[in-house]
Formats: C-alpha cells, structure tokens, sequence
C-alpha cells in the first residue's frame, strides 16, 4: 500500500512555476531512489518495468567474441563545457555551440555519435562506487560518457526516446600511484563544485587522451542509468581501467548532496543497483582463442576484465 500512495505525494512537489520538478527530486536512496524512480514520473516507467536496463554485470564466461566489431574512434577535437553539481552526481556537461564536436564512431556503432556529457558514479569507500560491475566485483568509481545519434537525431533529448538513439562509454575508476593525466583536468576543481547547485568551467579536455591506451571493449544493448531509463542505449564498456590517486578520491568523496545552508549527505554511492540481463547478449572484441593460441569451443575464465585487482602495468 505504501508504494501506492507514493506518486500521490510525488504530485504534490511542484517548483514555483507550477510545474513538477522532476529532475530535482529523484536521489539514490529512500522512497526517492532507485526502486521508485518508475513510480515517481509517469514517463520513467521503464525504470521499474524495462527488460533491457542498466547497469548489468559483465560475466567473462557468457562473453560472446564478434570478429566483426570495430576499433573505437573519438575525434581529437578538445572539449570545453561546464561540470555541474547536481546534488545526484557530478555532471560534465559539453558546450553545444563549439566550432567542432567530438564525435564517437566504429566500435558496435552504425551511426555518428555526439559527444554530449558525461557522469561521474563512485563510492564513499573503495569497496563500491562503480555501477557496472565485472565478475561481481566493483570499482571505486566509474565515468559514463554519453553521446547522441547525431545523424538521425537533433539534440539528446529527441535521441534519448529514439532507436539507437544513445552510444554511453564506460571508464572504470581504479586507485593508482600515477594518475591519468587528462584526468587531472576534472579532479583539479572539485573543490569548486562541493555543494549542489555550484558548476565550474572545464577548458580543452580532450576525451580521446581521457581514454586508456586499449582498443578492447565489451559491448551490449542496454539503458540510462539515470531516470528516465531509456532504453535506446548501446554501451561500450573499455576494458582497462583509467587511474585516479586516493588524494583525488579524498576530494571527490567531500562533496556534498546539498546546499552550503543544508549541505545534507555526501554526494557518493551514486550507483544505480545491478539490472537483470534477460538474455541480452554481451559481446566483445577480444579474441580469447587467438590470445590462448588455442582453438578452445569455450573463452577462458582467466582471460577478463580483473575488477580491483589491475596492477598500473598490467595487460591483458
């Protein structure tokens, strides 16, 4: 009975122009959270009855090798945009009226994607942050780079709704001693964005140097993670981490989901929980038998992604 009555009060949370401030509402726990994400918005429905959402966790043995996929290629334009507060995560959202866009082609993908924002999720502790997982083990934070179809669609709120709609990358977040240096740009400012509502500029980031030096990824038709859970997202998992120092991870575990005057609970655990995978397939462009030197029938267990285990110089 109390799930029911629960939109019956969201209803009653208007903003001062009458109008219901979604966006603002919704958190990652509470009768705000996750589990009721679909019951707080009408148009998020798919949040609580969608058959292709995410996050998932990604299984080395169900791998499915697909010799037909593609390097990944981002354009080397530098970006500038805007990283944002939101009292849900921290948001880097890219400037639209740039002379020249990032644009995310090959891989998995038939179209042109958009380089439009990206999420930061991580945990108070190094025991949980990311949302994706491998093997069930977790990362201490993961970055999600989202794009939009930029050759069938105009912005990312037509695409978002649309088929094939959304390309979403994923960066796990591993501690190392050297951190990813095109990184530095990001964790340098957080101290400016320590309370909902603040944003700070970020200059000539360049997403391509952002990315580890692999071009092996993981692959599979998925959703938002975010509300409304749309699920017209293809994603692209990379796999290899990208580093960051525990003195970053200080800085990024201070900030906080509210206001200076009410400054509530620490921004972090900002993790969508693991979606049921319904028999989607997850595909990738490692050739596990090639790598062996065997022609095996099955992938080998050893042979994956190594959540919180990855040494700096540890390859695959």
């Amino acid at each position: 009975m109390n799930c029911l009555r629960i939109p019956l009060f969201v209803l009653i949370f208007f903003t001062r122009d009458g109008q219901s401030s979604w966006e603002e509402w919704w958190t990652y726990d509470g009768i705000s959270g996750p589990g009721f994400w679909g019951l707080i918005n009408p148009q998020w429905g798919l949040c609580s009855k969608g058959r292709r959402q995410s996050p998932v966790d990604i299984q080395a043995d169900k791998l499915l090798f697909d010799p037909r996929l593609r390097p990944l290629h981002i354009d080397k334009h530098k970006i500038s945009g805007t990283l944002a507060n939101t009292g849900q995560s921290l948001v880097l959202r890219v400037d639209q009226d740039s002379k020249h866009h990032v644009n995310i082609s090959g891989g998995p993908l038939a179209y042109r994607y958009q380089l439009q924002e990206g999420y930061i999720h991580y945990g108070t502790h190094d025991g949980h942050g990311s949302e994706h997982t491998v093997q069930g083990q977790t990362f201490p934070g993961e970055i999600q780079l989202y794009g939009f179809n930029a050759e069938l669609y105009h912005n990312m709120s037509e695409a978002q709704h649309k088929a094939q709609g959304i390309v979403a990358i994923s960066l796990m977040l591993q501690i190392g001693e050297t951190p990813t240096p095109e990184l530095r740009l990001i964790t340098s400012v957080f101290n400016k964005v320590h309370h909902r509502g603040q944003a700070t500029p970020i200059r000539q980031l360049s997403v391509r140097a952002l990315l580890p030096e692999t071009d092996h990824y993981m692959t599979y038709e998925g959703s938002t993670t975010h509300p409304g859970c749309w699920e017209t997202t293809v994603w692209i998992i990379i796999n290899k981490p990208i580093y960051i120092t525990r003195q970053e991870l200080y800085a990024l575990r201070k900030l906080m989901q509210g206001s200076p005057e009410t400054p509530k609970a620490p921004l972090g655990n900002n993790a969508r929980p693991l979606q049921p995978l319904h028999h989607r397939t997850v595909r990738t462009n490692i050739d596990f038998f090639k790598a062996q030197g065997k022609n095996c029938p099955t992938m080998y267990r050893d042979m994956h992604y190594k959540a919180n285990s990855w040494a700096e110089n540890e390859i695959l």
